[in-house]
């Protein structure tokens, strides 16, 4: 199944990763697993840009869900430009999204994905409503 990802996204930030000779599999192309990595370095450069860091004390995101759409290889050697979109945000979550790209090839889609993120009070692991800060950022 292919997720397609929404025209109404908004971009909200664009960074661009080393493809590590490590990234590689067997098969000669980045492992699959390396691109929910990517994913995630950018989500969490773009939140502590904004001023959220990951700490496991207090209110914060949570991923609750994760997919990727594999379109073409990423190899070694190269760089990977991830850009990351946000929209549809709910009581306490928001959708993000990422276009992967190669830095030498940025209009061409290597992979596609996204994730669902949901506010959560640490402490006692529910969900508690976005602060206002953040929903004006993702709206």
């Amino acid at each position: 199944m292919k997720l397609e990802l929404p025209s109404h996204k908004k971009l909200v930030h664009e960074m661009t990763l080393p493809i590590r000779w490590g990234d590689m599999d067997a098969m000669g192309h980045v492992n699959n697993t390396v691109y929910f990595r990517y994913m995630e370095v950018a989500r969490i450069d773009w939140m502590t840009q904004i001023g959220c860091p990951p700490r496991p004390d207090g209110e914060g995101p949570l991923v609750v869900n994760a997919f990727c759409n594999f379109h073409q290889q990423l190899e070694y050697p190269g760089d990977v430009r991830v850009r990351t979109y946000v929209s549809d945000p709910g009581r306490s979550s928001f959708e993000s999204w990422c276009l992967l790209s190669r830095g030498d090839d940025p209009d061409n889609v290597y992979a596609s994905g996204g994730a669902t993120t949901v506010w959560v009070d640490y402490q006692a692991k529910r969900s508690a409503p976005m602060p206002e800060w953040l929903r004006s950022i993702v709206a």
